[in-house]
């Protein structure tokens, strides 16, 4: 499900708690459930168990759902990214369904693997599910290449875990009116920046990439991910990597409706290798960090921000 916002998010696993014990929350928007049981305990489609749903959510809490379904996680979340708001995409065959689509649409494919599979004529699913698995190896690895093999195929192993520790954190900023002005897209993502850095630090984790969302006046949005040089909650280093990723889309006079930030790929923070630094002002930059971190933890969030949003 997507359109919902994070602030409704426990509302909506909570619905759907009422269908299936098997409910995961994806942070900012997103919630996975297993129907299997419950296709057969009310004897109804998942199109019909969706349509429950939606008005359900509708008539609660005035969320209108954008809703996916298929035989597995994958194929329902692609569902839901090209279902329109107020309808439900179900997944009935998905070799025909992923066929044609571009191979970056797959899960696990990035910029760089996507590149390299199209640079020998990979571009789209069928093309890669047609390819012999020894190939995909040789291009992109082996554990890689059987994974995106058998997503090819339309197969995807991962369950869906109930109250599972949160993959992501997200945060977004609306603008009052449509934005025009590069700065104040800017400012808005160093806010975003600054906050997810402060609560991974405070959660003692890192992420390892980040997923750029920009959202239009006419309700289209553009999606980045980039994956950081290094697993990190270094706010300068997420700061460099947003503003990298909103470069690239080469905004001309976009009228911008708002901006979300998700970090992806959490991990403890422990566990995490740091490349040690010879440069001074990075090593400062860290000092005052945990300082300002130790400010918002005893005086509230807003005790200490960037010079810049203060102007």
């Amino acid at each position: 499900m997507d359109e919902a916002g994070e602030s409704v998010l426990p509302r909506l696993v909570a619905l759907l708690g009422e269908f299936t014990p098997v409910v995961e929350a994806a942070p900012p928007d997103t919630v996975l459930a297993d129907l299997t049981g419950a296709l057969r305990y009310f004897g109804r489609g998942a199109a019909e168990l969706a349509a429950v749903i939606r008005v359900r959510a509708l008539a609660l809490y005035g969320v209108d759902c954008v809703i996916g379904a298929g035989p597995n996680p994958m194929l329902a979340r692609m569902a839901a990214r090209e279902a329109r708001p107020g309808a439900t995409l179900v997944v009935d065959d998905p070799a025909a369904f992923l066929r044609e689509r571009p191979v970056a649409a797959l899960d696990g494919v990035g910029r760089t693997t996507a590149r390299t599979l199209c640079g020998y004529g990979l571009d789209s699913v069928g093309r890669v599910a047609a390819a012999p698995l020894a190939v995909l190896q040789r291009l992109v690895g082996a554990r890689t290449g059987r994974d995106l093999w058998e997503r090819a195929q339309g197969i995807d192993r991962t369950p869906v875990v109930p109250n599972a520790v949160s993959r992501s954190v997200a945060a977004e900023r609306a603008f009052p009116r449509d934005e025009l002005d590069a700065v104040h897209h800017r400012r808005a993502l160093l806010s975003l920046a600054a906050e997810l850095g402060a609560r991974m630090r405070a959660e003692e984790q890192v992420c390892r990439a980040l997923t750029l969302t920009v959202r239009y006046a006419d309700r289209s949005t553009t999606t980045r991910t980039r994956t950081l040089p290094e697993p990190t909650a270094h706010s300068a280093a997420l700061t460099a990597t947003a503003y990298a990723a909103l470069d690239a889309l080469g905004l001309q006079r976009a009228r911008v409706r708002g901006i979300s930030l998700r970090a992806e790929g959490l991990s403890p923070a422990e566990g995490a290798a740091h490349q040690l630094s010879f440069d001074p002002a990075d090593e400062k930059a860290r000092r005052i960090e945990e300082v300002a971190d130790r400010a918002r933890a005893k005086f509230g969030p807003g005790a200490v921000i960037p010079g810049s949003l203060a102007a």
